[in-house]
């Protein structure tokens, strides 16, 4: 391990669900680290529009291996892990030999990266750094409604990937308390890392009426479109809105790409109100911004369950980062974000969703107060800016022990413009 002092710092970060540089929360910490002295090389799957093997962007080396499916089911996940740890150990030792590393920065899912980052910890003295994305065991219970075997193993792969790890980093104080007090982290070497917006990203530009259809008001949704993300509950509340209630005034923008994707868009059609749902499928900053800054209100539908009662959703940040009203379920870490931004529905409740949507769209004025609200937060407690420092505290830790603790992690001062 080169000390601090020694040459450049280098790191090797391991991403298995997106590619790099959409996966936004890694490309933040990767261009943080890269902007402070340190080497940064990334290996992660490709990706639409992310085909190359290996490319530099912004002086970060990316490394990808290409995946032959995106898994639903327990078999498909077995491959697909399988594939993504052969790939990324080969990989591995491709950035050894070209650049080298100091450090491998894990970030699940999967829990089974820690067989990457312990072998090199082992064998050849790396520090191993886990980043605590998805808290697997619950995703697990999200996706197949059980606690088996197999949520028993995921709670022993979180474990295992804790007690290998020289340090970890929680999204948020509910991740935080978990990597405690099941995975017995050391308090000392777990550091909360939210993950903030970036503003020169998240730019309020210029509704675009066409994208309302020719309606009065827009709804607008970023994410994925997976089983958890209750987007089955969100289109039940659409239909709620505009069959019960009788507001055809309303579009409905639903941005993003995953499995369900065109199960959604059945279910949209089966239910009469598809020309009423835009669904756009994974696309390019600008049009996800389009949406997002002519939408009203934007909404959460994410299902209320343990994963997302204890998860920090990005796409909450971005509506708050663009000065946007919310709609969402009642959840404990959704409502640490938003407080007064977001109205909050019954837990897993459409028809309640849908009369808080209605209630923000008949009051322009407090979609405002609502809207300005949230964008002062991001910008005065919750941009990337304010996470940037503990993140770096982080890797001081790996380099010395003398580096601050996660509760003595000095604030980020924004500069006063002149």
């Amino acid at each position: 391990m080169a000390s601090a002092g020694k040459g450049k710092r280098r790191v090797l970060i391991l991403v298995e669900n997106l590619p790099s540089p959409f996966d936004r929360r890694v490309w933040q910490e990767a261009t943080t680290l890269h902007a402070h002295g340190y080497e940064v090389s990334i290996i992660c799957p490709t990706g639409k529009g992310y085909e190359a093997r290996y490319e530099q962007i912004d002086g970060i080396h990316i490394h990808r291996y290409r995946l032959p499916l995106e898994a639903e089911g327990a078999k498909g996940y077995l491959v697909e892990y399988s594939l993504a740890l052969f790939h990324t150990f080969r990989l591995a030792w491709k950035v050894q030999f070209a650049r080298g590393f100091d450090v491998i920065h894990a970030c699940n899912p999967p829990d089974l990266l820690f067989l990457i980052g312990g072998f090199f910890k082992l064998l050849m003295g790396k520090k191993f750094l886990f980043d605590h994305h998805d808290i697997n065991p619950e995703l697990y219970e999200a996706k197949f409604g059980r606690r088996d075997f197999f949520y028993k193993l995921m709670v022993l792969f979180e474990r295992w990937s804790f007690k290998t790890a020289d340090v970890s980093i929680a999204t948020n104080a509910s991740y935080k308390k978990i990597a405690i007090e099941r995975g017995g982290m050391d308090p000392d070497k777990c550091y909360v890392v939210r993950s903030g917006p970036k503003l020169d990203r998240l730019k309020v530009l210029p509704p675009v009426p066409e994208l309302k259809r020719g309606r009065a008001y827009l709804v607008g949704y970023v994410g994925v479109m997976g089983a958890q993300e209750g987007i089955d509950l969100l289109l039940q509340s659409a239909q709620y809105l505009i069959r019960t209630l009788g507001r055809t005034d309303v579009q409905f923008g639903l941005v993003g790409g995953g499995t369900s994707l065109e199960q959604m868009q059945q279910m949209a059609a089966a239910m009469g109100i598809a020309d009423y749902v835009t669904f756009t499928g994974r696309v390019p900053d600008q049009q996800l911004l389009e949406m997002l800054n002519t939408a009203d209100v934007c909404v959460n539908p994410d299902v209320a369950n343990d994963m997302n009662d204890k998860s920090t959703m990005n796409k909450i940040m971005e509506y708050m980062a663009l000065g946007k009203p919310i709609v969402q379920f009642d959840l404990v870490e959704g409502k640490v974000s938003a407080q007064e931004a977001s109205l909050y529905a019954r837990k897993n409740d459409p028809v309640d969703m849908a009369h808080k949507i209605v209630e923000l769209l008949d009051d322009p004025a407090r979609r405002e107060r609502m809207g300005a609200y949230g964008r002062n937060r991001v910008i005065n407690e919750l941009e990337w800016e304010y996470e940037a420092p503990k993140l770096l505290a982080a890797y001081e830790r790996l380099y010395s022990a003398n580096a601050p603790r996660p509760d003595a992690v000095p604030p980020f001062q924004r500069k006063e413009s002149k």
